[in-house]
This record gives C-alpha cells, sequence and structure tokens, in this order.
C-alpha cells in the first residue's frame, strides 16, 4: 500500500524507503535513550561529558521532527492551505536547527568561561562488583561504546534522505555520521585530566560545543534559505536539483514549443515548479497541448505533482538568467 503526501502519491520504492527510515528513526530514539541514561550515570564533574551528554539530549530532536513532519506533510491541501503541508519538514528543519544554534552558544560560553578561569575539575572513584575504579575509566568506556553505532546508523539515512528528498533526514544523518568525534573529544578530555593536564577537559568541551554550533549555523542557513523559496536544490544543497533541468529539457522536445524554463521552489518533499513555454510562431497553443505536457512532466518524477505550464512571449528575466547559455 503506497503512501500520499497530500495529493503526491509516493511510488512503491518510496514508500518503502519511507517506512525504512520512520523505523531507523524510532531506533535511533531508543538508543539515544540508552546513551542518555548511561552518559549521565558516569557525568562526574567533567564539562567534556557534560557537553557531551547535552548533545545526546539535542540529538532526539531531528528524529522527532522528522516523525512529526512526516505525520502532518500527509494532510490533504485545503482552503487554508492550498498548497498542502509539505512546509511542515522545513519548519521543523529550521525548529531543530535553532536548537542546536542556541545550545551549542550556551556550550561554547560555559566551557570558555571555565578555561579562562583555569578551573581543575576532579574526577573521583566508584565501586563497582566489590572493587574500586577510577571514574574516568568508566566514562571513556561509555563513551568508547556509544562512538560507533550512530556512524553506521547516519550512514543508512543518509542513503534514504537521498531518495525521499528530506532535509530534515538528511541533517539527522549528518549530525549521526559526526558523533564519534564528540566521544572522542570527551575521551580526550577525560583522559586528559586523569593526565594532569587540567585544561583538556575545558578543551574538549569547547570543541564539542563547536561542533553543536557548526550544526546549527548550517542546518539554520539551509531551513531559512528554503523557507525563503530559493530555487530547489539537491536534499543536500550540493547542486540546484537536477529534476528541474529533466522539465525544461522535455518541454524543449516538443514540436510546438520554442524555448522553455522553469523556476522551482522546495516546498518539503517535493517541487513546486512553475514552467514557461514560448510556442512557435504563430502556433496556437491548445488546451490539450498544456495538459499532455503537464501529465508529461509529472510522470518523470514523483517530487513534479505540483506544477503549472505557463505560454509565454518569451521567457522571464529570472528564468533566462537561471538557465544561461544552452
Amino acid at each position: 500500500m503506497s503512501v500520499a503526501f497530500g495529493e503526491t502519491e509516493l511510488p512503491q520504492k518510496q514508500t518503502e524507503i519511507l517506512r525504512k527510515a520512520i523505523r531507523l528513526e524510532w531506533l535511533t530514539i531508543a538508543f539515544l535513550a540508552v546513551t542518555v541514561t548511561l552518559v549521565f550515570f558516569v557525568l562526574g564533574n567533567s564539562q567534556a561529558m557534560k557537553a557531551a551528554w547535552i548533545e545526546d539530549l539535542l540529538s532526539f530532536i531531528p528524529p522527532l521532527v522528522f516523525l512529526i513532519a512526516v505525520r502532518i506533510a500527509r494532510r490533504k491541501p485545503n482552503p487554508k492551505h492550498p498548497y498542502g503541508y509539505h512546509r511542515s519538514v522545513g519548519v521543523g528543519h529550521l525548529v531543530a536547527a535553532v536548537a542546536l544554534v542556541t545550545m551549542g552558544t550556551f556550550l561554547i560560553i560555559d566551557s570558555a568561561s571555565g578555561l579562562l578561569a583555569a578551573e581543575h575539575p576532579s574526577i573521583g572513584s566508584v565501586e563497582l562488583f566489590g572493587q574500586v575504579f577510577w571514574l574516568g575509566w568508566l566514562m571513556m568506556g561509555v563513551m568508547a561504546l556509544i562512538a560507533l553505532p550512530p556512524v553506521f546508523i547516519g550512514r543508512a539515512k543518509m542513503t534514504l534522505a537521498r531518495e525521499l528528498h528530506d532535509k530534515v533526514l538528511y541533517a539527522d544523518a549528518d549530525m549521526n555520521k559526526a558523533d564519534w568525534m564528540t566521544a572522542v573529544g570527551s575521551i580526550v578530555g577525560v583522559g586528559g585530566i586523569g593526565l594532569g593536564l587540567w585544561w583538556a577537559d575545558a578543551a574538549a568541551a569547547l570543541f564539542i560545543a563547536g561542533s553543536i554550533l557548526w550544526d546549527g549555523v548550517k542546518n539554520t542557513r539551509a531551513a531559512v534559505e528554503d523557507l525563503g523559496d530559493t530555487r530547489a536544490m539537491t536534499f543536500d544543497d550540493a547542486k540546484p536539483h537536477p529534476v528541474v533541468h529533466r522539465v525544461d529539457e522535455y518541454l524543449r522536445s516538443l514540436h510546438w514549443v520554442e524555448d522553455a524554463g522553469s523556476r522551482a521552489r522546495d516546498q518539503g518533499h517535493v517541487l513546486h515548479i512553475e514552467s514557461f513555454v514560448v510556442p512557435r510562431s504563430r502556433r496556437k497553443v491548445a488546451v490539450a497541448d498544456l495538459v499532455a505536457a503537464r501529465e508529461a512532466c509529472v510522470a518523470l518524477d514523483w517530487r513534479v505533482e505540483d506544477i503549472v505550464i505557463v505560454p509565454v512571449k518569451e521567457l522571464p528575466r529570472v528564468v533566462r538568467e537561471s538557465h544561461p547559455a544552452r
């Protein structure tokens, strides 16, 4: 059974991928619940461990946002929301990004103040199974244990994000892939305390905070640009979305079209495309021509459900500038 985002029905392949993504996000939440609990019990006085624990708490946001946004995006368009609820993905992306920026900024200030104040954190001992251990060994053991799983989870999500054109899922995958750096930073900070390098802990916390802030800034910029109707880009914002070029190439191939160009914006999982076509001289354009052209464009890719084709005497300036010398 296929799934629909508003009026856009997903192909069977994307339906299965979406189900995999949902299962993977629930698996991520379960893993994070275990991770947060383990790290909390071995926090001690380490700033690096505190920063790592807070990052783990923040890591709940992207999967939760993804699950909520996917559910909202399925709602049908209505008079109040004639374009549907696809933008829920962009809104969720922005909320998650702003949370990262806020907490990253706070942690940088907190870590830097500890470094400037030359605070000397101490790590005590703990009794476990009748043996007394230095708590630092448990800290480093826990961080080593939880370092690698997010990397593999993130790689799996990256493939799914590409197929679904989901930037929230991509941001989550990108954060997961970088989580090993947080774990290594924490291990270095705690190990530094054990070696008498009091500043290593605060420096590691500062590194982790910087990583959180960078993730937040990068994703905030991408989310704001999408909500600000910049040109449609690929899921990782690396280049203009190739589907728009395919639509233009198809329209130019029609016997009654002299030139064509489109502008497209990212609605979330799907694209809203306005295609302008210049008919050949003295050629009358029939409604049937436009209907057939639109149906063929929709058939090119499932993301092209929301497309309008407009006959014009010449291409609008912004479209011409977006399609230099063909």
